[in-house]
């Protein structure tokens, strides 16, 4: 077995085997999900369901990528700030998760909170990102790299907070988006393994790894959601990848599905202020097909199945 295998498996089984205890526990102290009023009225079932299962897998990436990293010498600045920005989206992600649950209402953190805690970490990303010599540019494809300077801050805070937010609004049916993160994550791995950057392909195998072991449970019916803790995390993360591996734009394909959802939201808004008319019937997109009659599993499949096929074109693409 290769050694780079050992921080997934790890990642696996530390998920897999805690996460029963980690729903009972839930399930005691009836910390659960508060499905918001203007949802899908058949989503009303869902209330209740434990949250936060984002908590675990995290814990499942950082200690199998310390533990390895530390072992095997590839405990580098590039792992090191990606395991921050995991932790710091997911803490954030967590404030968020634990206000709902104790006043027992869908709003947490202000949405100015919420984005002054996102522009910070993604400042402190942009530090360090700078500091290693990594290229103030971003690589314009099939145009190569166009250099903007400092103003590439600005471009690493969109960046994360953009995907951060994007991935946070898809995570609305039963196992979405921990199926798309194994799609995209397992992409951005064999990119890295391309770019011989093996200390950011063994962070995205981690990555995969957990999330395998957080499908058994998220996957529909689900029996925990990852909450904002999970989505805001992850989202963070593959923003970070992208930029680590000098391929930003990639994630446009990669990211596809998520760029729709947050692209729906987007017009939805814009149409009904200005003409007071709806584009969908409800958004995220992922809604709007629950609207016209799909279940959950048919907009799932949909889904990741656009999500397999945009990430297989990036990876042809960049190859």
């Amino acid at each position: 077995m290769n050694n780079w295998l050992i921080p997934p498996i790890l990642g696996f089984l530390i998920t897999a085997l805690g996460m029963p205890s980690l729903i009972k526990y839930f399930r005691n102290k009836k910390e659960g999900q508060m499905i918001r009023e203007e949802g899908p009225s058949w989503h009303e079932k869902k209330s209740g369901t434990p949250t936060m299962g984002g908590i675990l897998f995290i814990i499942a990436i950082t200690l199998a990528d310390l533990v390895y990293g530390g072992i095997s010498g590839l405990l580098s600045p590039s792992l090191l700030i990606l395991l921050f920005v995991l932790v710091c989206f997911g803490l954030l992600g967590m404030f968020d998760d634990s206000i709902k649950i104790f006043k027992r209402q869908n709003e947490g953190l202000k949405a100015w909170q919420k984005m002054f805690g996102q522009i910070v970490i993604s400042v402190i990303f942009a530090w360090v990102y700078i500091a290693e010599g990594f290229p103030m540019a971003i690589k314009i494809p099939f145009a190569g790299d166009w250099n903007i300077g400092y103003f590439y801050i600005l471009f690493v805070i969109f960046w994360l907070v953009g995907f951060s937010n994007a991935v946070n609004l898809t995570d609305g049916l039963d196992g979405l988006v921990s199926g798309l993160g194994i799609i995209a994550f397992t992409a951005y791995a064999v990119i890295a393994n391309m770019q011989h950057q093996i200390d950011v392909m063994v962070f995205c195998i981690t990555v995969v790894g957990a999330l395998i072991g957080f499908f058994i449970f998220n996957h529909k019916p689900a029996k925990i959601f990852m909450g904002d803790m999970g989505s805001l995390a992850l989202g963070g993360s593959i923003a970070a990848v992208s930029i680590l591996l000098h391929h930003e734009f990639s994630l446009l394909i990669i990211g596809l599905v998520f760029v729709l959802e947050t692209m729906s939201v987007m017009i939805q808004v814009a149409s009904f202020k200005l003409t007071g008319k709806r584009v969908f019937k409800m958004t995220p997109i992922h809604h709007h097909f629950e609207m016209l009659g799909w279940s959950e599993w048919k907009v799932d499949l949909t889904f990741w199945g656009i999500g397999l096929i945009m990430a297989i074109l990036a990876i042809i693409t960049i190859v």
